[in-house]
């Protein structure tokens, strides 16, 4: 038997729906799994409400997990029945107990790392990996401001950030999720709803603002981001949690000071196998070095999804939430 959560049609959270479902069969290339916990992410609530369509409805949602292999498709040599897996990847359907994935998208996981851990730190985490190393090379001595700092993606940022010897600027929405940013290697905290965010910032540097700024909010937070920047500095919009931006006139950007402004995603920075493997393995190295600690703060049965969907839309959530199999 196997259960999972079904969108027949995209909208609130209610749209989302506890179904009995077939038991696949892994095809050439592909592995079974029985996950065993499930990472909640933002990106579920965009393919949700239809922000990112899914495709063809009905549909699993659900991106990232950990699980152990129970059977493998022809040519599979990467991994065997019995070993512990996660996964960070299209395609979609990661809310279910059993699932079928493309071995070239599952990693093996040391016993260091156990299950939950795992999944709340895929997706987040190679988000991070690749927003620090890639999208804009973060070096020792940078100044950077992250948005939603105390949040499942924020506080790997923090701390990664940290590691690389940056000084590491958070927005928060309140004193407690502060203290646990500052916990999680933020330096300075600034609290939006009572303080401008950059006046803020151009107090903490003197004037010269931020080398970077991470905004996965969006909407609400885009003028502050680009104020609190330097000359010469990079603005990344990677998420939407305040709702899509509005077009971008190119020519602020020039004003502003030649101003960088790029909006990348997980999927197009591994895109290929190689690029993938390496991220999954830096983020677990930098995990079991204890350079990155992952915080699993709130856990749900994964019939329950809807009602966890609801608290991470409304910012009940710190750190990263788990969905647990029954």
């Amino acid at each position: 038997m196997n259960y999972a959560i079904r969108l027949h049609h995209t909208g609130g959270p209610e749209v989302l729906f506890w179904k009995q479902v077939p038991v696949p069969t892994p095809g050439p290339g592909e592995v079974l799994l029985r996950q065993t916990a499930i990472g909640l992410n933002f990106i579920d609530v965009y393919h949700r409400n239809g922000l990112y369509p899914l495709g063809d409805l009905p549909a699993t949602p659900g991106l990232e997990a950990a699980a152990v292999v129970d059977a493998v498709g022809d040519g599979v040599v990467s991994v065997a029945p019995g070993q512990r897996v996660a996964y960070a990847s299209l395609p979609p359907g990661a809310y279910a107990e059993v699932r079928v994935m493309p071995a070239a998208r599952v990693v093996p996981l040391p016993d260091t790392i156990d299950d939950r851990t795992a999944a709340a730190m895929m997706l987040k985490g190679m988000t991070a990996r690749y927003l620090l190393k890639r999208t804009y090379s973060v070096e020792a001595g940078d100044v950077i401001l992250v948005h939603a700092a105390a949040g499942g993606v924020g506080l790997i940022l923090c701390q990664w950030a940290k590691h690389l010897g940056a000084t590491v600027i958070g927005t928060v929405g309140s004193p407690a999720k502060a203290e646990l940013a500052r916990a999680h290697g933020c330096d300075h905290t600034i609290l939006y709803s009572q303080e401008t965010v950059p006046e803020r910032v151009r107090e903490i540097t003197d004037g010269r603002g931020v080398a970077v700024v991470y905004d996965s909010v969006g909407k609400a937070t885009f003028a502050g981001s680009i104020d609190s920047l330097a000359p010469l500095g990079m603005m990344v919009s990677y998420g939407n949690a305040s709702g899509p931006l509005d077009p971008v006139d190119p020519a602020l950007l020039a004003k502003k000071g030649s101003l960088f402004f790029t909006r990348p995603s997980l999927m197009t920075y591994t895109a290929s196998d190689a690029d993938y493997i390496e991220t999954a393995r830096d983020l677990i190295g930098a995990v079991t070095s204890g350079a990155v600690r992952i915080r699993v703060n709130q856990t749900y049965a994964l019939r329950d999804a809807a009602q966890a969907h609801r608290d991470l839309e409304a910012r009940r959530t710190t750190g990263s939430v788990v969905l647990l199999p029954d």
